[in-house]
């Protein structure tokens, strides 16, 4: 995407000439991987000539002019359909766009299309939509990771230069590894939530993803900020995510919690491992450490998701319960059975298990661990083996990224190379409330080494 923002700052291509290729990529890849539920085309083809016009006069709306962005389609659009993966609202068009939107549009973005999605967002895997599983651009016969998947799954291909996703478990993430992209989680309520299908209340984060570090944080800078529409946002205004990338990360302290070491693949925890010695090699130090707290942060955060998700959808579930899929119907209708006072109790506890998580903080400046625990499934595979052990997919996806949508805490996922087939594989760094700048820190330093 850097490349691109340079290319038209520097009058090297227009952002008509930008909009159409993308488009060509578009139609060429997307039918085998089924990134797309809504091509944009017409609406883009006009916004470019728009932009175009104003870049021939030397006007720039901001840093993404002419940008082709791919939305999740659980993010509101004006006037364009926005189904949730769900047949449900498969005809539904917004009358008013998210403020995600507004400001990608008042930044210069394109809006290329809408991403296909596990429905209603509620899946890590990516292949259970209306519209059909999403493929991983490097092996279509394996997962994309959810439930981001579309969005993911158009940047890695180049059917978009940056995709706008949400993550309630680890849906920016989860997605992000498993197809070779950078992902953030942000500090919750760092990005407006206002005009966005939730999945869980206290749990969702809109995040970015790229193929870099610093398109991220460009990214981030734009959608970033107060939105008295969104209750949970916050009312400080962002600092500049760019600021610290060429930092470097001498002397600083990356932490390595032994909870998220347990069960990994062991192509996995190889990756990792260089990854450390890696960090260490420019000039980080990295100590081992524990979070007692972490199988309490992990139950605390299941009965959230799942009571938070009843609530949204107890009414369409008493009218429509044939209309979802089985899988999702299965994981609502579990949800459902949480009882009121176990909700309760994980509130209460939330402040004392955020406050626990986050003492690791004074000791260190990052956690670093895999973002996921095993490499990308076979679309449709719901058991793998892990060090001869026989492991479900969905929690184990879930399983090292949730945490820190309970306790808000900035999280990214960043590329750490492939397996000996060829599959993706990420780590995931991890910063105390509102170190969003430091994480993209250490994230572009592993990154350009």
């Amino acid at each position: 995407m850097m490349d691109a923002i340079r290319s038209i700052r520097e009058r090297e291509r227009s952002p008509k000439d930008l909009v159409n290729e993308t488009l060509g990529t578009i139609r060429k890849k997307n039918p085998g991987l089924n990134a797309f539920i809504t091509i944009c085309e017409e609406e883009a083809v006009r916004e470019a000539e728009q932009l175009t016009r104003e870049w021939a006069s030397g006007t720039f709306r901001g840093p993404l002019h002419g940008i082709p962005v791919a939305v999740k389609d659980l993010i509101y659009t004006e006037g364009i359909r926005t189904t949730m993966g769900s047949v449900i609202h498969s005809d539904f068009v917004p009358s008013e766009d998210a403020t995600v939107v507004e400001k990608l549009k008042d930044a210069g973005a394109v809006i290329i299309g809408k991403t296909n999605t596990h429905e209603f967002a509620y899946g890590p895997t990516g292949d259970v939509s209306h519209f059909g599983p999403v493929r991983n651009p490097y092996d279509p016969s394996r997962i994309s990771g959810g439930s981001s998947s579309g969005s993911a799954a158009a940047v890695a291909s180049g059917m978009a230069l940056a995709g706008i996703g949400t993550d309630t478990g680890g849906s920016v993430r989860i997605p992000a590894s498993a197809c070779n992209l950078v992902g953030m989680k942000p500090t919750f309520g760092r990005i407006s939530k206002h005009n966005i299908f939730p999945l869980a209340y206290t749990l969702d984060h809109p995040g970015p993803m790229t193929a870099g570090v610093e398109e991220n944080a460009v990214l981030l800078n734009v959608l970033a900020g107060p939105d008295p529409a969104d209750r949970y946002s916050l009312l400080e205004s962002p600092p500049d995510f760019t600021a610290e990338l060429r930092d470097g990360v001498e002397g600083m302290v990356i932490g390595l919690p032994a909870p998220y070491f347990r069960l990994l693949d062991p192509e996995v925890r190889a990756a990792t491992e260089r990854a450390v010695r890696k960090f260490e090699s420019l000039g980080a130090k990295v100590i081992d450490i524990d979070i007692p707290a972490i199988p309490e942060i992990n139950e605390a955060q299941i009965v959230t998701i799942q009571c938070e998700a009843a609530a949204i959808h107890r009414e369409t579930m008493e009218q429509r319960p044939g209309d979802y899929a089985p899988e999702v119907l299965a994981r609502l209708e579990a949800s459902m059975k949480r009882a009121g006072w176990e909700y309760v109790r994980a509130q209460q506890e939330r402040p004392r298990l955020i406050e626990a998580f986050n003492e690791v903080f004074s000791k260190v400046d990052v956690l670093l661990v895999p973002t996921l625990p095993i490499l990308p499934t076979l679309i449709g595979e719901r058991k793998t083996i892990v060090e001869g052990t026989e492991i479900d997919v969905i929690p184990a996806l879930l399983s090292l990224t949730s945490p820190a949508n309970f306790t808000g805490n900035p999280s990214l996922s960043v590329p750490a190379g492939f397996s000996r087939e060829g599959l993706p594989i990420g780590i995931q760094l991890i910063g105390n409330h509102g170190d969003e700048a430091k994480l993209y820190r250490f994230g572009y330093a592993f990154e350009r080494s």
